[in-house]
C-alpha cells in the first residue's frame, strides 16, 4: 500500500521508486496495478433526502493518447466529473474519465456521475444548462445586469460551490494528477484512489 501510495503523491517513474523499497521496477509495476483498483473510493449509493452535492469537472494531463484529447489546457488530458457532498466535503462519486475534449454537459451523462447522483440536489457552474443540476442565474438577451436578489442568489451559490474547488487543490498535492503516466484504468484507479485518502483524511 506504501508503494502504490508513494508513487500517486510523488509521481517519481518506477525506476526512481523501486530502488527506495528495496524492490525491481517489475515488482513496483505489478504491486501498483495490483493494489491500485483496490484502493479506490466506491460511489455512495444513496444519498439523504435532505443532501445537497456539488459537483464539477476538471482536467488530468494524462500521457495514454488513446483514452485523452487535447482540451482547454493545451494538454492532452482526459475529462473527469466528480461529485462532493457540500456539508461534509467528501467525494461521494467520480465519473468514468472522459476524452479531454468532451463537453461538460455531455459528460457529466457520460460518464456515469449523473446516473449516480440521481435526483439529489446538485449545485454546479454555468457550464451545465440544461442538466437539471442547480447552476447560476444568467442575464436575459436585453438585461444589462440581473436584479438584486439573482446577484445575492449568484454570490451565495459561488461562495458554496468554492468547496469543490478547495478539494480538486487538496487531491493535486497528489503529483500524479498532474501528469499521469499510468496507461488504461490507471488514470481512473488513481484519482479514485486520492479521492478516497481525501475522505480518510476528512474522516480523521
Amino acid at each position: 500500500m506504501l508503494l502504490a501510495t508513494a508513487y500517486w503523491r510523488t509521481d517519481l517513474t518506477l525506476r526512481q521508486l523501486a530502488p527506495l523499497f528495496g524492490v525491481s521496477k517489475s515488482t513496483a509495476c505489478r504491486v501498483i496495478n495490483h493494489l491500485g483498483p483496490l484502493l479506490t473510493l466506491r460511489p455512495r449509493k444513496r444519498f439523504a433526502k435532505d443532501s445537497v452535492l456539488i459537483m464539477d469537472g476538471t482536467l488530468i494531463p494524462t500521457r495514454d493518447h488513446t483514452i485523452a484529447e487535447r482540451s482547454k489546457n493545451c494538454r492532452y488530458s482526459t475529462n473527469h466529473q466528480v461529485v462532493i457532498d457540500a456539508d461534509t466535503r467528501m467525494v461521494v462519486v467520480v465519473g468514468r474519465p472522459l476524452a479531454g475534449n468532451r463537453n461538460d454537459c455531455k459528460a457529466w451523462e457520460e460518464s456515469g456521475a449523473k446516473a449516480a447522483v440521481g435526483k439529489t440536489l446538485t449545485i454546479a457552474d454555468g457550464g451545465y444548462p440544461g442538466t437539471g443540476l442547480v447552476i447560476p442565474h444568467r442575464r436575459e438577451r436585453g438585461q444589462t445586469k440581473l436584479p438584486a436578489g439573482k446577484e445575492d442568489h449568484n454570490k451565495s451559490h459561488k461562495q458554496v460551490r468554492a468547496r469543490v474547488e478547495h478539494v480538486f487543490a487538496r487531491m493535486k498535492a497528489w503529483k500524479i494528477l498532474r501528469d499521469c503516466r499510468l496507461e488504461g484504468d490507471g488514470v481512473h484507479h488513481a484519482i479514485l484512489g486520492i479521492a478516497w485518502m481525501h475522505n480518510l483524511a476528512l474522516a480523521g
